[in-house]
């Protein structure tokens, strides 16, 4: 039998800090400043805010200083844009003045330079203020290239939320509670496929509900290893380190058994060990598994923190 509770307590947990993000925007305290759309970086927070970040969005760096005529035509023009685009990218802003280090690792010549990382790799975009033009189409084909070769897609935001320290919104946009009973309904019953498909309905008209985005990862999770036999899933990963969708279906086992970390950490590994489209394949379940225990739990953390290192 497969051990649901380890899947149930991740899901009550994140239904909880989904709450207290949104109880954070009702009183007009400000959440973590992943959820903004603009932000400044240091050498200390790098990691944190691009690096992990990266496996999610792309983030567009911004090198600057307070001295740079050109810097002071393009960095509102990024910012505009970053508004514009609406989390399709993320807009890093840093200070060469007081990040020299992060100036020297990127290898910039002058400034302003503006680059990318998307799933830790680093990408240089243009150098100078670039006409808005030629600006647009460099974004375009970042955004494209984000989806196309790592499938990476940002979270659309509203208008409204896209200025720079606004929270994103979190409340549901529609009545959905029929819908929502629809789903919890079919998975008690063991009907994968219809809660699936009624947890997409909701999220085609709401793709930011935070309780329909933790319901369908757990009922993809558990469809996936619904009718397996776990003792051939686990001997075929065994039997073949190098195989990645045998450490991915054993990744998924050790997650619906409770082993969170054994899953982070098997499919850490292999996206170290891989390249091109198996370590894509690797990285993208392992964002998926972290969808299903939740972004506040300590092991996701650590995770995206031994993610960004394997993948940059």
């Amino acid at each position: 039998m497969v051990d649901l509770a380890a899947v149930k307590a991740a899901g009550e947990a994140k239904q909880k800090a989904e709450q207290a993000r949104a109880e954070a925007a009702r009183t007009g305290t400000p959440p973590a400043a992943a959820g903004r759309l603009v932000f400044d970086v240091d050498e200390a927070g790098f990691e944190t805010q691009v690096l992990q970040r990266s496996a999610e969005v792309p983030v567009v760096i911004d090198f600057w200083a307070d001295w740079c005529e050109p810097c002071k035509q393009l960095g509102p023009l990024l910012e505009r844009l970053a508004a514009e685009y609406a989390g399709r990218f993320v807009l890093a802003k840093v200070d060469v003045e007081a990040n020299q280090l992060l100036f020297q690792q990127f290898g910039v010549q002058s400034i302003p330079a503006v680059f990318a990382v998307v799933a830790g790799q680093a990408l240089p975009l243009f150098q100078g203020a670039a006409p808005e033009a030629q600006i647009r189409q460099v974004l375009d084909q970042l955004v494209q290239v984000a989806e196309q070769r790592f499938g990476i897609v940002g979270a659309p935001v509203a208008a409204e939320a896209a200025e720079e320290g606004a929270p994103e919104p979190q409340q549901p946009v529609g009545p959905y509670d029929g819908v929502l009973s629809l789903a919890h309904e079919a998975l008690d019953k063991g009907d994968l496929g219809g809660a699936v498909q009624a947890y997409k309905n909701v999220l085609a008209e709401d793709p930011a509900h935070p309780e329909a985005k933790l319901g369908l990862a757990q009922a993809e999770l558990l469809q996936r290893v619904q009718g397996v036999d776990p003792q051939a899933v686990r001997k075929a990963a065994a039997d073949a380190p190098g195989d990645v969708q045998a450490q991915i279906a054993a990744a998924d086992l050790d997650l619906v058994g409770g082993h969170v970390q054994d899953a982070f950490g098997r499919l850490i590994d292999t996206v170290k060990r891989t390249a091109g489209e198996d370590r894509n394949a690797a990285r993208v379940r392992l964002l998926e598994l972290f969808e299903v225990i939740g972004a506040d739990d300590p092991r996701v953390g650590a995770a995206r923190t031994a993610l960004s290192r394997a993948l940059f």
